[in-house]
């Protein structure tokens, strides 16, 4: 949150709004015990970037940051996190959704469920 309002324009926000996704105990009747995040860091920096920026040209909008982790998170833990400063809730709710579309859709992130029993890779992209 401190980094947002860093930004020279901040003064033009009316409004600031964070989504934080983090791992979540169940999914699909199974308990699940950790995921495992793994990225084409490169790739990935690019594409959150690419995202961050698209976004920051939307009316209405001062500044978008976006941060996903990799590696082994247990229940609980955080995975990522999503800022957007804008003039107004307006502005800012729509681009927060859009925001985390976009990353599960565009960047080149996986996510490993282990549940129970079992563990497999989980596929959230979606043809562009």
């Amino acid at each position: 949150m401190q980094t947002i309002r860093k930004n020279p324009r901040i003064k033009e926000a009316g409004a600031i709004t964070c989504f934080i996704g983090i791992v979540r105990g169940r999914s699909k009747g199974k308990k699940v015990k950790k995921l495992y995040f793994e990225a084409y860091k490169e790739q990935a920096e690019k594409s959150l970037t690419k995202i961050s920026n698209d976004l920051r040209k939307k009316p209405g909008i001062v500044d978008v940051l976006i941060h996903h982790m990799t590696g082994t998170l247990k229940v609980g833990e955080n995975i990522v996190f999503v800022v957007v400063a804008g003039k107004s809730r307006k502005n800012v709710f729509p681009v927060l959704a859009e925001a985390i579309e976009r990353l599960k859709r565009e960047a080149p992130i996986w996510k490993k469920e282990y549940a129970e029993k079992t563990a497999h890779w989980v596929s959230e992209k979606k043809r562009l």
